[in-house]
């Protein structure tokens, strides 16, 4: 299930939720007499977040698994597409989709050097290596935590 379809559904379940719960308090003033919508105030939207957290957008934007490879590729260095095509073992389909997604995204920057022979180079943005560190920390804990699950 992508983040997308996830958010989705936890959005259909909070606005089911809502509603239920908005039922239930009706019920409860009309057998009471009282009115608690009007005790509860307005929402305000300027205060309510879009997505649940921060880390839900950082994966939209870097959290499927070909971008992650191509990422932690690129922190090598620059690198020609059959170079990453190789390294990554991404179809060429896909690496081109996943480095144009990543171009738009400012974390990939693309060099076409048109000298015989034409070649397109790859490279990471600040926004790009930026991510170092938390490659790092994936490393580390990878190391703690998946090396158990080998013993």
């Amino acid at each position: 299930m992508s983040s997308q379809d996830l958010s989705a559904a936890e959005s259909a379940e909070a606005a089911d939720t809502a509603t239920d719960a908005t039922e239930v308090a009706e019920a409860v003033d009309a057998a009471e007499g009282t009115d608690s919508t009007a005790e509860s105030g307005p929402v305000d939207a300027a205060t309510t977040p879009e997505t649940p957290c921060p880390v839900v957008d950082s994966l939209e934007q870097i959290g499927s698994r070909w971008r992650l490879v191509v990422l932690h590729e690129l922190l090598n260095g620059e690198a020609r597409f059959n170079e990453l095509k190789r390294e990554t073992d991404a179809n060429a389909r896909t690496l081109s989709r996943v480095l144009d997604d990543l171009q738009e995204t400012d974390f990939v920057d693309r060099r076409l050097e048109e000298d015989s022979p034409v070649a397109t180079y790859y490279s990471l943005t600040a926004k790009g290596e930026s991510l170092a560190p938390v490659f790092e920390e994936i490393d580390d804990w990878a190391h703690e935590w998946l090396a158990e699950c080998d013993a």
